[in-house]
């Protein structure tokens, strides 16, 4: 009988190359990217030249065409050695999804075609006081003429600065609520278009986190994603698609640091033998494989939901997210424990792969809201 739940040979090619180049072009430069907080040009550099920084964009428009699976699988190979690295094809799916589940052809010709060149897309949803209540929001877009001028600030905003362009949802009609929010495309270059200070990180120190600020920002019609109101209902589906990402991440870093636990216990003599050898130990690496396998098979099944768009696909979305990354945060500690004193020093990566983690329990919807999403979505309910 074939194995149902084994991924083909293709995602399993796939993950071997991106293993090969992760650990020869990204892992040697994590340690500093972390250390000096600088943006992970290395990475990028090797990413695009591999087709992989934004391997989700449709071949008619210049990309590999990936589907969800195979995203998957990049950037959990990516972050097993350096989340941040891991952001930059993170957040070229996240900041794209919108024009492409909600563009016309000629938007996505315009952006998407130099996506796959190399040019970032980031995702402006954000806000001070909109931050798990994200139709709150404060940014407005209002009318002129047959354009548009956006005003307003968001934050938290993954590679800011760095990203070429940026889809921004804001309040077009207050009065409506959700339903007054529009999706627009602005470009770095557009006069009005700024950036703050980069945020001063626990952890994913080598992707720039920074506010947008939007000062009577002129937009043409063309830049509008999909109808006037229906911005809010596109960010929610984006997110539906893209908290996989988020799994994913979690994944490959739980991964990476229960690699190095292992490697570390049988190289670790106490006693007379390897710290392995104790129950106590083997206990602790026995329940971080388990509880990350349980997680990897969760976030490959919601992969095949978003790539099929199954109607179950927000609950197996938020479950993914929400599992992966408790697990990650466990498999962390729990590695820094198995290290003892090495674990809490930059000797070793372990620590930042725990500070790493911590992010994938808060971004792009906090583990407690993924919670209320899965209940109000719970399966054959």
């Amino acid at each position: 009988m074939a194995n149902l739940f084994d991924i083909p040979s293709e995602y399993k090619d796939l993950r071997g190359s991106v293993r090969a180049l992760a650990e020869k072009e990204i892992a040697p430069y994590a340690k500093a990217v972390d250390e000096d907080h600088r943006f992970p040009q290395e990475a990028a550099d090797a990413l695009q030249k591999a087709g992989l920084a934004a391997a989700h964009v449709p071949t008619e428009f210049g990309g590999d065409g990936a589907d969800a699976l195979a995203v998957v699988i990049i950037i959990e190979e990516v972050a097993r050695v350096c989340g941040a690295s891991s952001l930059i094809p993170a957040v070229n799916k996240l900041g794209s999804l919108p024009l492409i589940l909600g563009g016309n052809k000629d938007q996505k010709q315009r952006w998407l075609s130099q996506l796959a060149q190399g040019k970032g897309f980031s995702y402006c949803l954000s806000e001070s006081e909109a931050g798990s209540d994200a139709s709150a929001l404060r940014t407005k877009v209002e009318r002129d003429g047959d354009g548009w001028i956006l005003n307003g600030s968001k934050k938290w905003i993954s590679n800011a600065g760095i990203s070429e362009f940026y889809t921004v949802v804001a309040q077009s009609d207050a009065s409506l609520g959700s339903k007054g929010i529009t999706a627009f495309v602005v470009e770095k270059s557009d006069p009005g278009v700024s950036f703050g200070s980069p945020e001063k990180k626990m952890g994913f120190r080598g992707s720039p986190t920074r506010e947008v600020y939007f000062d009577n920002v002129k937009l043409a019609d063309d830049r509008r994603i999909s109808e006037v109101g229906e911005g809010f209902a596109l960010a929610m589906n984006t997110l539906d698609h893209t908290r996989i990402t988020i799994a994913a991440q979690a994944l490959g870093i739980a991964q990476g640091a229960l690699d190095v636990a292992t490697q570390y216990s049988h190289e670790r003599k106490q006693f007379g033998k390897e710290i392995f050898d104790f129950q106590g130990v083997q206990f602790m690496l026995a329940d971080m494989a388990m509880n990350i396998e349980a997680a990897r098979q969760l976030t490959y099944v919601a992969a095949s939901k978003s790539e099929s768009d199954e109607k179950d696909l927000r609950f197996f979305s938020a479950a993914s997210k929400c599992f992966a990354s408790d697990v990650a945060m466990k498999v962390t500690t729990d590695a820094v424990q198995i290290l003892g004193g090495y674990g809490y020093v930059s000797d070793y990566p372990v620590e930042r792969m725990m500070r790493d983690a911590k992010l994938t329990q808060i971004y792009e919807g906090t583990n407690q809201i993924q919670r209320i999403v899965m209940a109000r979505n719970l399966p054959n309910a």
